[in-house]
């Protein structure tokens, strides 16, 4: 999110945390584009009201960088004119404030679907591969059968692999609205890709942090 109103970023930023994604914010264009050039970035909400480089010019430079990254803009400036020019210079959607929630959310979902029905229909991290398409998993050269859960648990944490997910974003993210109320279910699918995944005498792929959450670790140095 690059955006220099504090309120703002704060409430969006809460919001979208609560639906199982992590949010980087950025003041400047400069600092959003040092993200874009050096993170795993899925969308972009861009203010064109911005110190130093504007949206516009902003935009301009994230088509250069990536030129498929979703990007919608989100600005107070409601005239014809300000959409136009966002749209022509590349932006996916237009938001326009004050806006609600679940609005920007139903559009966040339907860019990100579309970005990700265009990438590769598999998922290879060290010697783990996941298959998209078919929904079938080999650790080494080996398969292993997952149960429509599990495979879901197991893509959303190989997409956001190396960071700490809580269990709230993980339920968000893998049970959407299947799921109500407190549970230890999560600690109850790990515990199964665990069993099914891990390897008799080396660290798990799965660290657990203690009051946090999980992270997912496939590329970590074996010992």
């Amino acid at each position: 999110m690059i955006e220099d109103e504090p309120a703002m970023v704060r409430m969006v930023e809460r919001g979208l945390t609560a639906h199982g994604h992590q949010v980087l914010s950025a003041e400047t264009g400069e600092e959003g584009l040092l993200f874009i050039k050096t993170e795993s970035i899925d969308l972009v909400l861009l203010d064109i009201m911005l110190p130093g480089q504007d949206g516009y010019q902003v935009l301009k430079a994230i088509r250069g960088l990536r030129s498929n990254l979703p990007v919608i803009m989100l600005t107070a400036r409601d005239d014809m004119g300000s959409k136009i020019s966002a749209l022509d210079g590349g932006a996916d959607d237009y938001v326009t404030k004050p806006f609600f929630f679940e609005e920007l959310l139903a559009r966040i979902r339907a860019l990100t679907r579309r970005a990700d029905q265009q990438q590769a229909s598999s998922l290879d991290c060290g010697d783990l591969r996941i298959d998209l398409l078919s929904h079938r998993v080999w650790r080494g050269g080996r398969q292993v059968e997952l149960s429509r859960r599990e495979f879901a648990l197991l893509e959303y944490f190989t997409r956001n692999q190396g960071h700490l997910l809580s269990r709230q974003q993980i339920l968000a993210a893998v049970w959407e609205y299947d799921f109500e109320g407190e549970s230890n279910v999560v600690d109850v699918y790990v515990r199964y890709l665990r069993n099914k995944l891990d390897r008799e005498g080396e660290p798990s792929l799965f660290t657990t942090v203690r009051g946090s959450g999980y992270r997912f670790d496939p590329l970590r140095p074996q010992s």
